[in-house]
Formats: C-alpha cells, structure tokens, sequence
C-alpha cells in the first residue's frame, strides 16, 4: 500500500512526522502488555492542557526519565528523584511536580490492581463490552467524542483506587490509543485494518 496516497484521519495530517507514524501504527491498536499500559497511562497524564504532539515529541525522554517505564522502580521514586526530574538540565519531559508526581502515585496504585486482578490488562479491559474493543463508526473527526460512559466509569474507578490525573476526557484518550475504543474515521484506511484485527 502506497501510505502516500491513503485517507488519514485528519489529525495525523499534524505538521509533526510523530503524529502521522503514530496514528499509522499505534493509534487504536490494542494493547494488554502492563508495561505499554503504564507508559499510556503516564503519557497520558502529561498530556493534560497540552497537545499530544508536545507529548510524542518528549516519548523517548519519558522513557529515560521513568526508567523504560518499569512500574515498580517508578513506585520507588522519592522526593529526591523528583527533584532531578524537576530541574535536572539533562531530562526534557514536561516539568509540572504534580504531573510526576502523580505518575508515582499510580505506579503505586498500577501496582495494587495488578495484585488484584492479576494484571493491570485484566482489569482495565473489563470497562469495555466483552472485554472487546469498542469500533464506532464516525464519518468525520467533529463526531469524534471526547468522552462516553466508558471512560466515565473507568475514570470513577481509577479514581477510587487512589489514581488522579485520570478524568473522563484523560480516560477517554487512553482507551482510544490503548486500542479499547476504535475511533479512526470509516474513511481512514486504518478503520478497516483495526476492525480486521484480533484484539488478542
């Protein structure tokens, strides 16, 4: 297939090369691997008031900075660690104390439910119909929501189980990347892909 010439959805036509590769192979993919899940959860986090593109821009420094991303050394982060994330000249993520702050607390939490379910993918997966991805069929990006029970729901949850920077719309935007909900437009060419594709 000649990429060049495909229907995108039209925010990958974003000025940043990131954002095309992204949408091409990442965006709506499912994904159960805990790991890839913390990391969403993480990026996601950061996004907040920003735009992803900043975000996706910074991914390989998130990854350096959180240590590949391993939860359970990211639950171990202190006081001092955030300090060097803070104002170490050397880490280029989004220098917020709460945003990182708050990743810490939910590698702690991430750690909790995967006591509980068995894994973090267990768990997270049972906030979609039959534990299956969700396909909607939009014929534009304006359709697109920025919310929906599901994410409503997930977001109350996490939120119980001692999570935060995980409202709705967050919540919403990691189920779209995290391949729970299908949210490419019936013209994009990866609509149909993804509706071919075992969600395990």
């Amino acid at each position: 297939m000649n990429k060049d010439s495909v229907n995108r959805c039209s925010w990958a036509y974003d000025k940043h090369p990131e954002m095309q590769l992204y949408h091409d192979t990442e965006w709506g993919v499912p994904v159960h691997q805990d790991t890839k899940l913390f990391e969403f959860l993480v990026l996601e986090g950061a996004q907040a008031g920003l735009s992803w593109s900043t975000i996706l821009k910074k991914r390989q420094d998130y990854k350096r900075a959180f240590n590949n991303f391993d939860v359970k050394r990211v639950a171990e982060f202190g006081i001092h660690t955030i300090d060097e994330l803070l104002y170490s000249p050397n880490t280029n993520i989004v220098r917020n104390r709460l945003k990182i702050q708050s990743a810490i607390t939910n590698a702690r939490a991430f750690i909790k439910v995967q006591h509980e379910f068995g894994s973090f993918d267990n768990y997270i997966w049972r906030f979609v119909e039959g534990g299956r991805t969700k396909h909607n069929f939009f014929r534009n990006c304006k359709q697109v929501p920025i919310r929906s029970v599901e994410s409503d729901n997930l977001s109350k949850d996490l939120k119980v189980r001692g999570f935060s920077f995980v409202g709705p719309t967050i919540c919403y935007a990691m189920m779209q990347a995290i391949g729970m909900i299908n949210d490419h437009i019936i013209y994009c060419f990866r609509h149909k892909e993804l509706l071919g594709m075992k969600d395990r």
